[in-house]
């Protein structure tokens, strides 16, 4: 399926007002950056999925980079990793705690999401500077 471009742009667009992830303006910068890192995925999603999982895997990866936001603010040495860099190492090492309890469905989907993004990750050439 090749979803139209209004789909993604919404989905963009949610992602960009979704920097609600920021606790300080400290925050605004690698919350742009994990959007960015989150682009290139949903729209490898959208060219494969249904609208409503492609929703489903938004939701989640919202919910991913809030938890890389918290991370970085509970643990300030995290702020001198490249975000690109910090993304990969945590959906590599599986999937984020999260902080809030949720239901087992939710946990699974989040799971689901973040396997399919470090699979997208691996696959990816590395650009090196």
């Amino acid at each position: 399926m090749n979803h139209d471009t209004g789909l993604l742009k919404d989905i963009f667009h949610r992602q960009i007002i979704a920097l609600s992830w920021r606790g300080s303006d400290r925050d605004m910068e690698p919350g742009q950056r994990i959007v960015a890192c989150f682009r290139p995925f949903l729209a490898h999603l959208a060219a494969t999925y249904a609208r409503p999982t492609i929703r489903k895997h938004a939701d989640n990866l919202w919910i991913l980079g809030g938890e890389i936001i918290r991370d970085l603010n509970e643990t300030p040495g995290l702020r001198r990793v490249p975000i690109e860099e910090l993304l990969f190492q945590v959906v590599l090492d599986g999937c984020p705690l999260l902080s809030h309890r949720d239901s087992e469905g939710h946990l699974r989907s989040f799971k689901s999401t973040c396997h399919k993004f470090r699979q997208f990750l691996q696959r990816r050439p590395v650009s090196k500077p």
